[in-house]
């Protein structure tokens, strides 16, 4: 090979290893570069990790004091549960010890209670027969829109005060009263109770209530309201009632009057002592037109005509109605249910003194008998016998529809092994008439004459018993004849006497508060408690 051309390989395989080894330089120097940044890095990595390392350690320290000062409070929680649970352990065998203590000072006082409790009955009833077997309370109703309506235009103009009923206290009535071409009056009168106006129905039962404890001692008891039409006897005794329809008094209201009351006291008393076992059987008679009408009695007449029952006198002066629907309730419910479907066919008439004047006396009876032993046969009514019906009503009057259903049984027929525990009677009194005021004619005319008549026949009754005559004319009225036993007996007589305090009708109330008097003035021997044999008819 010729030397020119292995000089130039030479050449270039010496550049090409210069080359290489510019190259190779290089490469050294970007490890270096490389080996710098990667031991910085390493640097930096090891100050992180170092500062979480420490961060992590303190954080740990936080958490262990925070678990540690947990675990501390717990430790102590649970040493005073430990000791409270030993301190609540002393105290139930404490509790359990007085437990017993208190029981036998209960039983201790259950038998210092029954004791008391036939004291209380001693002492209840001495109370009530030193107030008289009869007792007098009045009530006097508030002025209503018709009253300032119905008054004179001449004592309109008047500056007499519209009212001249006033209640002094509670046992006291005032009537004052200035009239043109009449003498003055300023009349008092006393009574055991007197309601002004403004008192409640609550406040009335409130008195009522004793009486109740009596009926559940085994008295009977009597509540009668008396009064003018449109004066609140059936407000009283009944509570409201809409022109066209009863409201169902067995509804919670704070105008109930005493029936509703009294019903319910019934049986609030009867469940109190449930070991006597008392049953409580209704009857419902109007006394219309100096007819005795059942309620109750159920048959295929309509309502208007009614089952007529006739007055029986029996021994000792006493007297029964035949055949009279007697229907055994069981709760207050039960007693206002029945009360309110006979309410329906009470004869009522609108008159020019109250839009739904009542125009018989309504007298509700509900009488406790003791439960027939046990093995006895069970209770039964004999079968009533064929019934005669009244006339047709005269038109002036009229009946609600038929509301209430009725099963017959006899009142003077006891049911087997039962006594007669006590008897309520509740008497709503169609109230007195003028007929100058009332405006009624035709046969209202004739209904007002019986309703008058009658209570003329009760106040000659009270009279007579006031007097102590000989005679007492019970027989002048079927009203008076059938609530002979009340008026002359033993039962506990309250008569709640209804007025108006307006001038038109100071008449009226003057005639009732002296009927209120002559009542208080009737001694009779003191009410006998106990179960009465059943009376036969002579």
């Amino acid at each position: 090979m010729p030397a020119a051309t292995g000089g130039r390989w030479g050449r270039f395989w010496e550049q090409r290893a210069q080359q290489l080894q510019r190259q190779v330089q290089a490469k050294e120097e970007w490890i270096v570069d490389l080996e710098t940044e990667n031991a910085v890095l390493h640097l930096r990595l090891a100050q992180a990790l170092k500062q979480d390392v420490k961060a992590l350690h303190a954080s740990f320290l936080e958490v262990f004091r925070n678990f540690w000062d947990h675990l501390q409070t717990g430790l102590s929680e649970v040493a005073e549960g430990v000791q409270r649970a030993q301190l609540q352990h002393q105290a139930l065998l404490s509790w359990r010890s007085e437990a017993g203590h208190l029981e036998r000072c209960l039983q201790e006082a259950d038998s210092r209670y029954q004791l008391e409790k036939q004291r209380r009955k001693v002492l209840h009833n001495r109370l009530v027969e030193l107030k008289g077997n009869i007792r007098v309370h009045c009530r006097i109703r508030p002025l209503l829109p018709f009253d300032e309506e119905s008054e004179d235009p001449a004592s309109q103009n008047s500056s007499v005060p519209a009212e001249v009923v006033h209640a002094v206290d509670d046992e006291t009535v005032l009537v004052k009263c200035d009239r043109a071409a009449h003498p003055p009056i300023n009349n008092t009168y006393s009574f055991e109770r007197v309601y002004g106006p403004a008192e409640s129905q609550q406040a009335v039962f409130g008195d009522v209530c004793p009486l109740l404890t009596s009926l559940s001692d085994g008295y009977n008891v009597c509540i009668m309201a008396y009064g003018q039409t449109g004066c609140g006897k059936s407000y009283t005794m009944l509570g409201p009632q809409s022109p066209g329809e009863p409201v169902p008094p067995w509804e919670p209201h704070s105008d109930l009057g005493v029936l509703p009351r009294a019903a319910g006291e019934l049986f609030r008393l009867i469940s109190e002592n449930p070991s006597r076992s008392l049953k409580v059987d209704v009857s419902i008679v109007e006394v219309y037109n100096n007819n005795i009408f059942d309620l109750l009695a159920k048959d295929g007449r309509t309502a208007a005509s009614g089952p007529k029952r006739e007055v029986l006198t029996a021994q000792e002066a006493k007297q029964e109605v035949c055949l009279l629907t007697r229907e055994p309730v069981h709760s207050a419910a039960e007693f206002m249910a029945l009360a309110a479907g006979s309410l329906q066919l009470r004869a009522e008439l609108a008159t020019s003194v109250h839009a739904n004047s009542s125009r018989s006396h309504l007298i509700i009876t509900a009488t406790l008998t003791t439960a027939p032993a046990r093995g006895s046969p069970g209770a039964h009514h004999p079968p009533a016998a064929e019934q005669q019906a009244n006339g047709p009503r005269p038109e002036g009057s009229r009946r609600r529809a038929s509301g209430g259903r009725a099963w017959p049984g006899a009142l003077g027929a006891q049911r087997p092994a039962e006594q007669v525990h006590a008897k309520l009677q509740l008497v709503d009194l169609a109230g007195s008439e003028c007929v100058g005021v009332s405006g009624v004619t035709g046969s209202a005319l004739r209904e007002t004459s019986f309703i008058n008549r009658s209570l003329a026949a009760l106040e000659d009754v009270l009279g007579a018993l006031a007097e102590r005559r000989g005679h007492v004319p019970y027989r002048n009225s079927k009203l008076t004849h059938f609530l002979q036993d009340v008026l002359g007996g033993d039962a506990k007589l309250l008569v709640i006497l209804c007025v108006s305090p307006c001038r038109k009708h100071v008449a009226e109330t003057l005639r009732c508060l002296g009927f209120g008097a002559r009542a208080r003035q009737v001694q009779r021997g003191q009410a006998r408690g106990g179960s009465p044999a059943p009376r036969k008819p002579r």
